[in-house]
């Protein structure tokens, strides 16, 4: 098929060198590579003289450092953070510190869902609850710098305040961590919702960037292609879970270790999220079943 899913696992840059990637766009890959970031959180500048910095990252004092760096001698006006994992936003506070800069985008942390009786979210740690911008934008809302206008664009789905920021100019999207070309996204509930995730990727259909700079990785390139072939995957993705349930498998372990065979264990835990996403979903939708709420723990059926 001409859209079938491929990706682009080429290391982007070493961390802490600066590379513009396009006449507007410069990159900085902070220090902070593992298995679900891959080599580290992309961090962007955007404009010359008078600047964006989105998504300016964990809090590193090195991936901070060569930030300022990069921008020494420029004037930053504005942080825009896509959402609120701490692998993207707690630099932010330290940006603005030596800057001045309004932090502006996301809302404050919250989740897709409250969390269930009983439930636990696995994922807590990751949360930044400390960000809180100067100004949240809305959907369409934008802010402008010489040559440059960022264009917010709500994308909830991997986490429920998630942002997408269009830059006209260049037709680029930067997509956050919603579509990346070195991997799927992990939608992890409560925090993240499959079928909200799903509306976003739709919502992208048709749209005019020939370009989107991620939260990780490098850049998708015709990402019209991609998004297809993206939105293609998560139905096979479902289509398997539904089969797994229908061949006898009860438990997310089961549906895992069936589906994800070969797959690295130090994301098994990310896969099981990303099942229970999917099964999340499938019982909203009547096409699963299981005894009460949703559950990681949960057994489930074919309806």
């Amino acid at each position: 098929m001409a859209d079938d899913l491929t990706f682009d696992t080429r290391p982007p840059a070493r961390s802490g060198e600066c590379l513009q990637v396009s006449p507007l766009v410069r990159r900085i890959v902070a220090d902070n590579a593992g298995p679900i970031t891959f080599t580290g959180t992309c961090s962007y500048i955007v404009g010359s003289g008078r600047v964006a910095v989105i998504d300016p990252g964990p809090d590193s004092p090195a991936h901070i450092e060569a930030l300022l760096r990069a921008v020494q001698g420029e004037t930053v006006s504005h942080i825009l953070v896509t959402h609120t994992h701490r692998d993207h936003s707690p630099a932010a506070r330290a940006i603005q510190a030596a800057t001045g800069a309004m932090i502006v985008g996301c809302s404050p942390h919250r989740s897709a869902r409250p969390l269930f009786s009983g439930e636990v979210n696995s994922l807590e740690a990751s949360s930044d609850k400390d960000y809180a911008p100067d100004r949240e934008l809305a959907e369409g809302e934008a802010v402008q710098g010489p040559g440059w206008t960022l264009e917010a664009l709500s994308t909830p789905g991997h986490m429920a305040n998630h942002l997408a920021f269009a830059l006209p100019e260049e037709k680029a999207l930067f997509s956050g961590d919603h579509v990346m070309a070195w991997a799927t996204t992990v939608i992890a509930p409560p925090d993240g919702s499959m079928s909200e995730f799903m509306a976003s990727l739709d919502k992208l259909k048709g749209r005019e960037e020939m370009v989107y700079w991620p939260g990780h990785g490098g850049p998708v390139q015709d990402p019209q292609r991609f998004l297809r072939a993206l939105i293609h995957h998560r139905r096979l993705r479902e289509a398997s879970i539904l089969n797994r349930l229908n061949a006898g498998d009860r438990t997310i372990p089961e549906i895992v270790a069936a589906i994800y065979q070969g797959l690295n264990p130090a994301l098994v835990n990310a896969a099981g999220l990303s099942v229970f996403a999917h099964l999340e979903d499938l019982v909203a939708k009547e096409q699963a079943a299981t005894d009460g709420l949703p559950s990681l723990t949960g057994e489930y059926r074919p309806t």
